[in-house]
């Protein structure tokens, strides 16, 4: 075979799905929303334009906060690329990783030294992370779309907007708090 019939050969990759025009501008709008509040936020403490949170040295929000912030731009990433092949498979590996470390992590913050409302998304996102591999493996794409955009949806997007909309919240402090 010759180069220049390479690029014209057919992929080895399964084909995988697609999500819809809406679906897929949806997913864009809050990949972008929540990177952009996340390095806003980021900056903010960074460069002091936040005030100190109590809690912004404890290891369980440490290993939280750096394995969300991550999982977010890659999940839209995951979602908006072309699916199927080695490097969704290998990126999908690391998303579901963060995932698992960010709700295992989530287990040991406690708001006044008990589970809040916000500790349900923590086994939902470890169920939800089991699916999102089974079905996979079992080559059920059409269930691991809808596991996957539940993940993304349920576990990023709702906590997300609590995270930095919620006062008193490390995220809603390091946007919309200032040093006194």
């Amino acid at each position: 075979m010759s180069t220049l019939a390479l690029p014209f050969t057919k992929s080895a990759a399964k084909p995988g799905f697609d999500i819809g025009p809406v679906t897929r501008g949806l997913v864009a709008a809050v990949t972008i929303l929540l990177t952009s509040a996340a390095l806003l936020a980021i900056f903010r403490g960074v460069f002091g334009f936040a005030p100190a949170h109590p809690n912004i040295r404890e290891l369980a929000i440490a290993i939280h906060v750096s394995t969300v912030l991550p999982a977010i731009p890659l999940g839209g990433y995951l979602l908006l690329a072309p699916k199927g092949g080695k490097r969704h498979k290998m990126l999908g590996k690391i998303w579901i990783g963060l995932m698992v470390t960010t709700a295992t992590a989530a287990i040991f913050i406690k708001t006044s030294g008990s589970f809040s409302f916000i500790h349900i998304f923590v086994p939902l996102t470890l169920w939800s992370s089991y699916k999102v591999i089974a079905s996979a493996r079992a080559g059920d794409m059409k269930k691991h779309k809808q596991e996957i955009l539940g993940l993304f949806f349920g576990a990023l997007l709702i906590p997300g907007l609590v995270a930095f909309l919620l006062p008193g919240r490390l995220m809603n402090v390091m946007i919309f708090g200032w040093p006194a």
